[in-house]
């Protein structure tokens, strides 16, 4: 079992948070509070269940609980750009790194029931 900081999945998590704790500070402060808030807390329970499934032999339900809340942080960045809080390629600067977290967990989870199939 990998440490789970080493992991690339955590680590593009983690600079995904880092990128949405920079791009909120320049939110109006109705959205600041919220949505902005949501999103953070949203990415920090992703990385959170990551450290779970690192933790577990059952990775499933981490892994599948982090890529539903991944994509409420992905609708929400589509709501900001919508309600003009950020600009066009802020939008697609974070969707790419949505993208690079959803496809990892994605394939961490058809890796994880390849390997329940095999063990039943």
């Amino acid at each position: 079992m990998a440490l789970y900081d080493t992991l690339p999945v955590f680590k593009a998590g983690y600079d995904l948070l880092i990128d949405l704790f920079g791009t909120t500070t320049n939110l109006s402060r109705e959205y600041k509070f919220t949505v902005g808030e949501e999103m953070k807390k949203g990415m920090l329970t992703v990385l959170k269940n990551i450290y779970k499934a690192n933790l577990t032999h059952d990775k499933l339900l981490c892994i599948s609980t982090a890529r539903e809340e991944l994509e409420l942080v992905r609708l929400q960045v589509r709501l900001l750009k919508d309600l003009r809080q950020i600009n066009l390629p802020q939008q697609v600067r974070l969707n790419e790194k949505i993208e690079l977290v959803s496809r990892q967990l994605s394939g961490w989870e058809c890796s994880n029931k390849k390997n329940v199939h095999l063990n039943n």
